[in-house]
C-alpha cells in the first residue's frame, strides 16, 4: 500500500500512472505490502480463477520472490516501468531513490521485483502496466 499521497493521470510512458501529489524527498518509503490491503496468490489459486478474471488479475500481479502473485490493492498497480526509475525496491518496500518533485510520474523497474519480468529480461510489457 502507498505510504504517501498520489494520484492517477494520463501516463506518456503507457496508459495510467502514478503520480506525486507532493515533493517526494530521496530515501523516502514509498509503498510496502499491507495485510488486508494487498494480496500474495499462490499460482495454483490464480489458475482456480476462471477467466476472464484470471487474466485480468495476472496483469495486475507481480511475481515475488517465493513464487507467489501479489495484487496491490491500491493505485501501485498503475506504476510504470522505466529503465531508469525514480523509486527502487530494496528488501520488498519500494523507495525514492533521488527527490521525486510533485506532479512527477513514479516509476519503477519491474526487473528488480518481478520474476516473470526479469526472467524474460523485458523492459517493457503494457499489459502490466
Amino acid at each position: 500500500m502507498f505510504l504517501i499521497p498520489t494520484v492517477l493521470r494520463p501516463s506518456a510512458i503507457h496508459g495510467t500512472g502514478v503520480f506525486a501529489a507532493e515533493p517526494i524527498p530521496a530515501g523516502t518509503r514509498l509503498w510496502e505490502f499491507t495485510d488486508g490491503v494487498d494480496w500474495r496468490i499462490a499460482p495454483d489459486e490464480l489458475a482456480a480463477f476462471p477467466e476472464p478474471y484470471q487474466s485480468r488479475l495476472r496483469a495486475w500481479c507481480y511475481l515475488d520472490t517465493d513464487g507467489r502473485y501479489v495484487l496491490c490493492g491500491d493505485s501501485a498497480k498503475f506504476m510504470n516501468h522505466s529503465d531508469t526509475p525514480n523509486c527502487d525496491e530494496p528488501e520488498g518496500v519500494t523507495v525514492a531513490n533521488r527527490d521525486i518533485a510533485a506532479g512527477e510520474e513514479l516509476t519503477c523497474d519491474y526487473r528488480t521485483f518481478d520474476g516473470e519480468s526479469r526472467d524474460k529480461g523485458e523492459t517493457f510489457d503494457p499489459a502490466r502496466s
